[in-house]
């Protein structure tokens, strides 16, 4: 609880210092036309971006093949733009890294070894039965 307590307080409140001191470097206005634009450019990759996923799981089934990757890949485009729908220069930068490809594709590979740890220590169980 005390994580989420931080992060849903203080990365706002570093956010809104951020763009004030921008704003009062560049002015409202251009901080303001910023905010807009990368969130534009945000939209656009989302959608991008999640289409491309969506065919490449169409394809993967019509295989025979569990989509794995493509799930992965799926929901670090999902939080990617959650991030990029949240105004601020962190979160879009955030947004930004889990919309690209290239850098997405790492944090899906740290994301599946550290799932193969968890499991491997045991600190995962799954359960197949009745909710």
């Amino acid at each position: 609880m005390g994580k989420l307590f931080l992060a849903f307080t203080l990365i706002p409140l570093i956010e809104l210092a951020l763009l004030i001191k921008i704003g009062q470097y560049f002015g409202a206005l251009p901080t303001i036309f910023l905010v807009i634009i990368t969130g534009g450019i945000g939209v656009f990759l989302a959608r991008n971006q999640g289409v491309m996923v969506l065919r490449k799981i169409q394809f993967e089934l019509q295989q025979g093949v569990v989509p794995g990757n493509s799930l992965i890949d799926g929901l670090l485009v999902l939080v990617g733009s959650i991030f990029l729908v949240t105004p601020g220069l962190i979160t879009d930068m955030a947004g930004f890294s889990l919309l690209l490809p290239f850098s997405r594709n790492y944090l899906r590979e740290y994301l599946k070894n550290k799932f193969r740890e968890l499991i491997h220590e045991g600190k995962v169980n799954i359960y197949l039965g009745r909710f």
